[in-house]
């Protein structure tokens, strides 16, 4: 075992575990107050359900002997026979360090969807739906890109953290669930503006320190490699801010702390799957094109009538493209090239289509059977009351009556709600 290495991995997997209440932390700002608590527990439940899944199966279905270069085989259920042992490939890394490290993102991953469907579906429906999501979509691209015997790592698609496991996978999945869950009331009529913007900026900070672990930790090693990938990671992430924010400017008039906050992680998202191949300027390039790209995208849920709540397909599906296919070209060493940017859009959309389709039946399967979708009379009261008896914010501590701090919170926000409209409207255009 090399310890230092194992160290290394053993705190990745801690910065990583960190993501999943950052993530909560972004979109809980994001949402409306009656929908805060929620949106935090979409999130967190993410740590439950997929621990217990990760143990069971998911580590041996992702990660197990290779069967047909598409799944791997249960030899390794219940963390069945890898007690102590090591990895080989990189300095003798304890299995379960890996384990570990690993299972942080397959909790991540279908965190990241409930962005899109923030305000109106059910609790109990969600921890079902990523269940099976993870079980039949995550688990098995997961071994396409990152397992020996996976078709995609065969075929030679560069996805060093997860461009396209993670993030295409979440992004298209979180488009088909809302292509079958329908719209949130409201959406294009009312104000949907975030309640907590601190709170964003405060989650978008946690993502970014912890998704140091995310790229370079990936390396599994404390190296040149790793420290590439860190510096490509923050180069990227800066970048991106800057992409977003002059596209913003220059479309829309202003430079916003939501668009700071979304360019970031949009440049986290797009450097995943390519920071490890390409040279700082390549990662300056990808990160102010995703920043651009990913701020004009988010506008494309009005022009088309899909309601991405939170901007996961504008920000995931979208950077993830982005960087996946960007390797293509820009990677050095004379890896990049046209025969190299077939394979990555190869893995690309091979990823987007299974996502696209498994999810939306998965989807389907949990309308029919149990409802996914919040009534109306819940969804309009607002979902925290309907599944947590909790409220986010305690009005009562204002000072008076909880109906007339609701109304004072309730003024401020409507001095605010003709700039947004506008602001609103020169988006859609």
């Amino acid at each position: 075992m090399n310890g230092a290495d194992t160290v290394f991995v053993l705190l990745s997997a801690f910065l990583v575990m960190l993501m999943t209440p950052g993530l909560a932390f972004f979109y809980g700002g994001m949402v409306r107050v009656k929908s805060a608590l929620n949106m935090l527990m979409m999130s967190f439940v993410s740590l439950g359900v997929l621990s217990v899944l990760w143990v069971l199966y998911g580590y041996s279905l992702t990660f197990g002997p290779d069967v047909g270069g598409v799944i791997g085989s249960l030899d390794f259920a219940g963390f069945r026979g890898i007690g102590a042992g090591t990895l080989t490939e990189k300095g003798g890394v304890p299995v379960l360090a890996y384990a570990l490290f690993q299972m942080m993102f397959a909790i991540l991953t279908p965190a990241l969807m409930s962005g899109a469907l923030a305000d109106r579906v059910k609790f109990s429906s969600w921890a079902v739906f990523i269940a099976l999501w993870a079980t039949v979509v995550y688990f098995p691209v997961a071994h396409w890109v990152w397992a020996d015997g996976g078709w995609l790592k065969r075929l030679g698609v560069i996805d060093f953290a997860g461009g396209t496991a993670v993030h295409i996978n979440a992004g298209i999945g979180a488009l088909a669930a809302v292509l079958v869950v329908g719209r949130r009331i409201g959406f294009r009529q009312e104000s949907m503006r975030p309640h907590n913007l601190p709170l964003v900026v405060l989650g978008a900070a946690m993502l970014w320190f912890g998704w140091f672990g995310f790229n370079a930790g990936s390396e599994l090693a404390a190296d040149g490699t790793a420290a590439t990938m860190a510096m490509n990671t923050q180069l990227a992430t800066g970048a991106a801010v800057l992409g977003w924010l002059g596209y913003e400017r220059i479309r829309h008039g202003a430079f916003t702390t939501l668009g700071a906050a979304s360019g970031a992680v949009a440049g986290l998202v797009a450097i995943t799957p390519a920071g490890a191949n390409v040279n700082p300027l390549g990662a300056l390039l990808i990160g102010i094109v995703a920043g651009a790209v990913c701020s004009w995208a988010v506008s494309l849920k009005f022009r088309l009538g899909y309601d991405d709540s939170l901007d996961v397909v504008g920000v995931h599906l979208v950077g993830g493209l982005l960087g996946t296919l960007l390797v293509g070209l820009l990677a050095v060493d004379g890896a990049g090239g046209i025969g190299q940017f077939g394979r990555q859009a190869a893995g690309a959309f091979s990823v987007l289509a299974f996502s696209f389709a498994v999810s939306w039946l998965l989807a389907r399967l949990v309308q029919a059977v149990m409802g996914f979708r919040a009534s109306e009379e819940e969804e309009t009261t607002g979902v925290d009351h309907a599944y947590h008896a909790e409220t986010a914010y305690d009005f009562s501590a204002v000072g008076g009556s909880p109906a007339a701090a609701r109304s004072t919170l309730a003024a401020a926000a409507a001095a605010a709600t003709a700039a947004q409209r506008t602001q609103e409207k020169k988006v859609q255009a």
